[in-house]
């Protein structure tokens, strides 16, 4: 299976070591999303990242959509009992989304001239993404003895935040760095596998 993704991007890092912890063997292909590569534009019309081209033709984006396919086919992301799993679901969808506000300012800044960006917008998607770190700081998931989608989709973030935000957030959410550092004894791949320039 092929693997059209970025080493900066949250939710290929958050696919990445899901796929690695199953034992997934994955072909990494990097994609620079904003040049619209063909490979990516025929496979998914979105032209987004994580897409998974399996060796069947199929071809499955979304994140979300991914860490299920992986669980469809291998088990063990999602809990088996359903109120459990619809805890880890919303859990995902949280920090995807908290992904999705960082995004979102990063491209405000890097895409726009200074004098072009909008604050106000700025400070929107900063204050969707302090209510959810206040409230992933106050109740991470527990680090048992399995790993699931929500354990891969917290470190994902707390990687991006680690790179494009460095300095602006540690200081208010130290139970998430504490909690990354647990992270890291039961999955020691995170380190290389979290995003990064």
């Amino acid at each position: 299976m092929r693997l059209l993704c970025s080493s900066t991007s949250p939710f290929s890092s958050k696919v990445r070591m899901a796929a690695r912890h199953l034992g997934i063997k994955l072909e990494e292909i990097h994609v620079d999303t904003n040049a619209g590569p063909t490979l990516l534009i025929d496979n998914n019309p979105l032209g987004k990242i994580p897409t998974l081209l399996t060796g069947d033709g199929e071809a499955i984006f979304d994140s979300r959509a991914i860490m299920h396919y992986f669980d469809r086919r291998e088990g063990g992301l999602y809990p088996s009992k359903k109120g459990k799993r619809t805890e880890i679901e919303v859990l995902e969808a949280l920090i995807d989304g908290t992904n999705e506000c960082l995004l979102s300012i990063v491209y405000e800044r890097r895409f726009r001239e200074p004098e072009k960006q909008h604050q106000p917008w700025i400070d929107r998607q900063w204050a969707k993404v302090s209510r959810a770190l206040t409230h992933l700081d106050a109740e991470p998931p527990k680090i048992g003895k399995k790993l699931h989608a929500g354990h891969f989709a917290l470190a994902s973030l707390v990687g991006y935040l680690q790179l494009r935000f460095e300095g602006q957030w540690e200081a208010d959410y130290a139970g998430l760095t504490d909690w990354a550092r647990k992270f890291e004894k039961h999955f020691p791949d995170f380190p290389t596998m979290k995003p990064q320039v």
